[in-house]
């Protein structure tokens, strides 16, 4: 079983120049959230900042990383329960976290723009 520390390292490797696209073009950070039972939306507003009125849609995962089928394996193979968050309006974080074997949420962010 791998720890979190390799995922991560095997997430950092997959998403080395990686960039999302959208009317601006964002990288794609490492993200660790070790404790939450269940992402709620009191969370991912916590964890962004975002005001509490803030749209949160979870978006399908294959749909949304398809464009990176390297980076989106390293998630599969490595985590489950996999979910995409985008949290906001116009300047848009976006999550995509899955379980680890250690039961912490290990995943990707980046940003999406959309006016």
């Amino acid at each position: 079983m791998k720890t979190d520390e390799q995922i991560l390292e095997e997430l950092r490797k997959a998403s080395l120049g990686l960039f999302c696209m959208s009317e601006s073009d964002y990288p794609f950070e490492l993200v660790r959230w070790d404790g939450p039972a269940e992402i709620t939306p009191e969370f991912l507003l916590s964890v962004t900042g975002e005001p509490a009125e803030a749209p949160i849609e979870e978006r399908e995962f294959d749909t949304f990383m398809g464009r990176y089928p390297g980076l989106a394996q390293v998630l599969k193979v490595n985590l489950s329960d996999i979910k995409v968050y985008k949290v906001g309006r116009i300047n848009i974080p976006v999550y995509v976290v899955g379980r680890s074997p250690q039961g912490n949420w290990l995943g990707v962010s980046t940003r999406v723009v959309e006016t």
